[in-house]
């Protein structure tokens, strides 16, 4: 495998303004509308901005925040981390926008720093950054 083989990730919500304020506060970026896939299923979702020119060949994955019944927020087998400066001051906006902080700020040796905080819908994200 050449790539990054992670192409797309999903963040289930069940209150979708109150979960869109808090990532857009807390990564400082705009979450772009995406109509349902299919009409006759009952769902909401905002992507997380990409680079669409590049596509899957880019570094990264794509996602979104999905509403949707039968998908629940929550703690699970998974964790995404989000890429960042200084992952400090993505823990102090989670906070400062509802969230809660499950692990602060912490070195991971040559690796750099990850913090993991809980989100307005109860699900954990992390963050990475090398400084």
């Amino acid at each position: 495998m050449k790539s990054n083989p992670v192409v797309h990730f999903e963040i289930y919500v069940e209150n979708m303004a109150r979960a869109k304020t808090f990532y857009e506060a807390v990564l400082e970026t705009r979450l772009e509308h995406m109509p349902s896939p299919n009409p006759d299923m009952e769902m909401e979702m905002w992507f997380f901005p990409m680079d669409k020119e590049s596509g899957m060949s880019s570094y990264g994955a794509g996602g979104m925040l999905v509403k949707m019944d039968g998908f629940t927020p929550g703690g699970g087998g998974t964790l995404v981390y989000f890429g960042c400066d200084d992952c400090a001051v993505q823990v102090a906006r989670a906070s400062a926008n509802g969230g809660s902080v499950i692990q602060p700020k912490m070195s991971i040796g040559e690796h750099g720093f990850c913090a993991v905080v809980r989100d307005t819908e109860g699900n954990p994200i992390g963050f990475h950054s090398m400084k």
